[in-house]
């Protein structure tokens, strides 16, 4: 091996190291193997950059812009529970027809996205038939990434090979080349499910279930209308005309203030009758808090806090303990604000920190009133409580500040409230234009009248001209972590090919196994990938093998597709890990699921989608047309 192998082996290798351990996010480590490559001079600075001008980088892109369209106006919500509806209360219905639902939508748009948006209603539906939802979520799961498997934009890996096809000079994958073994593999897939329902567990310890409810349910549900109190700001109080975050009432006293009613200020008798002056002197406007808010004399405070606090604060603030003249629900959710349930996931940044560690308030701006630990029992003081995996909040504040949360699924999955933030956060009458969109885009894709990537730019641009999305909904619709992966990791590729890595790699993979015949080399890269695609992601995955692919069917003589569509598919078969695949990671809380839950159902489907593929992937695409 030569000097600049060593050296690219060595960044390719620190880089395997820190994605499994994640010591750093997987953009900055891709962003430091683009900085690597060109410093050691084994890339020129435009070889280096190239990944950020790829087609594929572009049209993954233009397909996260089309994909937050069509959850933005609903649209994937509206037909997810139109077709979840019909499956009534039969248990092997339920696995069958969500697992139909979810792989359909997941060949078209993001399969996080889609098991973000469905995972809601599939819990709910558990609840109402009174079954487990550990027996729907890990299906839901496994059928998003066998249902992403099945077209071209389905999942990145998929639009990856097909660039390294067309690379290499040879034509391209087309949009429905990966459909009939997509199709085959998610047949597959739900055929062993169904059959794996006895063996799915079977936790119904957990208050998931219990929880997944109205708003004002789940203030019953978390015990949080004996903490709210009516407080009224007196003449003589400290409060008045202070910014609440200048005021002592959250850090010394512990209130939450989580809404305040301010009297209207009344109009002169001369510009109205008496009559209604009376009635404009009993109006109150409601405000909800920010840090900056300035209190006034009559103020009315909506809190949450122990009465031992309540007791201290009323007394040296100078406020006055009212009687609530309203229902306790209504106040807190209105138009404006609400409140809703969320899980901590099992990576998620916020494990073995506290609210006031993260300063939950000042991030998020929202509130936390109450969390719920399974088989544990959290204290009053919530505030300093270390969270752990499992951990259900009930959150208050703005509903867009509570909708924002879902752009965050590594650290929060919301499960409770969620029909009422999209009641009141999207944008259904825009629902069918973005259908409409999304049908033109699949129309062009498939007939080829466009390049691919320029068919998902203009389908983008008209999600935002239209109005489904804004511009900048459009900018923080795309995963840019994923993006700077992917355009990061291009260059790993072209420097293996350039020194010859690729070829040294394919030499002895072809020395080892090539005696055996292509299929046992196809079966050999299909195990290779779908190992790395346990710890890495596919993306990095596929990136890394699909050179190597590439170059060993070219040094058989044969024709790679089949090589090229093996490790697409074997970076698709993230089963075995909850870390495999973010998907993985959002049902594992709501599912109470634990890490040999995955191996146990997970390693026997990765071998049937092995079979599967010996089987029918050289008659698909022959090595020897």
């Amino acid at each position: 091996m030569s000097v600049e192998m060593w050296i690219t082996l060595g960044v390719l290798v620190v880089a395997i190291v820190l994605f499994v351990t994640e010591k750093l996010r997987v953009d900055v480590v891709a962003l430091g193997v683009v900085v690597a490559l060109m410093m050691t001079g084994i890339l020129s600075v435009d070889e280096a950059i190239a990944g950020f001008s790829s087609s594929a980088v572009l049209l993954i892109a233009a397909l996260f812009i089309v994909g937050g369209g069509v959850f933005q106006t609903g649209l994937a919500l509206s037909l997810a529970q139109q077709i979840i509806r019909i499956a009534g209360t039969s248990e092997t219905r339920l696995v069958v027809l969500v697992m139909i639902t979810v792989a359909v939508m997941s060949g078209f748009v993001s399969d996080t996205g889609t098991v973000a948006v469905v995972m809601p209603a599939v819990i709910s539906l558990a609840a109402s038939v009174r079954m487990p939802a550990s027996k729907l979520l890990l299906p839901l799961a496994f059928a998003s990434l066998l249902g992403g498997a099945s077209t071209l934009i389905g999942t990145p890996p998929n639009i990856i090979v097909s660039e390294t096809l067309q690379e290499a000079g040879l034509e391209p994958f087309g949009f429905f080349s990966y459909s009939i073994m997509g199709v085959v593999l998610t047949i597959v897939g739900i055929a062993y499910m169904v059959f794996m329902q006895r063996f799915l567990p079977e936790r119904t310890s957990t208050d998931y279930e219990e929880s997944i409810t109205t708003p004002a349910e789940l203030l019953d549900v978390y015990q949080v209308s004996e903490q709210i109190y009516h407080l009224r700001v007196q003449s003589r109080s400290s409060l008045i005309g202070q910014m609440i975050k200048d005021t002592d009432i959250g850090k010394v006293y512990h209130i939450d203030i989580l809404e305040i009613s301010r009297p209207a200020p009344a109009r002169t008798l001369a510009s109205v009758g008496s009559s209604e002056l009376v009635m404009q002197s009993k109006r109150n406007i409601p405000i909800h808090p920010h840090p900056d808010t300035v209190l006034a004399y009559n103020d009315v405070l909506i809190v949450r806090a122990s009465s031992e606090d309540i007791a201290t604060a009323t007394a040296k603030l100078k406020l006055s303990i009212q009687p609530s003249v309203t229902d306790k629900h209504s106040t807190l959710i209105s138009e404006e604000v609400g409140i809703a349930e969320i899980v901590i996931p099992p990576r998620s940044s916020l494990i073995n920190k506290s609210i006031e560690d993260v300063k939950f308030g000042t991030t998020y701006h929202l509130t936390v009133l109450g969390i719920k630990r399974p088989s544990a029992k959290i204290g009053s003081q919530i505030k300093d409580a270390p969270l752990q995996f499992g951990d259900s909040l009930l959150i208050q504040g703005e509903w867009k500040d509570i909708f924002e949360l879902r752009k965050k699924p590594r650290d929060f999955v919301i499960i409770g409230g969620t029909q009422e933030i999209r009641s009141h956060l999207l944008n259904f009458k825009k629902a069918p234009i973005v259908l409409v969109i999304l049908a033109g885009m699949l129309v062009f894709m498939i007939t080829g009248w466009l390049p691919t990537t320029t068919v998902a730019m203009l389908a983008a641009l008209l999600v935002v001209l239209t109005g489904c999305l804004t511009m900048d909904e459009a900018y923080e619709a795309i995963d840019w972590k994923s993006i700077v992966l992917i355009a990061g990791m291009l260059p790993m590729s072209t420097a293996m090919v350039k020194v010859g890595l690729v070829e040294l790699a394919a030499t002895i993979f072809t020395n080892t196994l090539g005696d055996f015949g292509p299929i046992i080399m196809m079966g050999g890269l299909f195990l290779i990938t779908s190992v790395f695609t346990q710890v890495l992601s596919n993306t990095a995955t596929t990136v890394i093998i699909a050179p190597l692919a590439l170059v060993t069917a070219q040094a058989l003589g044969i024709d790679p597709r089949a090589f090229l569509m093996a490790v697409a598919i074997a970076a698709s078969m993230a089963f075995a890990t909850p870390v495999a695949s973010p998907v993985n990671t959002l049902v594992m809380g709501a599912g109470q699921y634990r890490f040999a839950d995955y191996m146990k159902i997970g390693i026997p489907l990765i071998g049937l989608a092995f079979i599967t593929v010996m089987i029918l992937l050289p008659i698909i695409f022959p090595f020897y047309p």
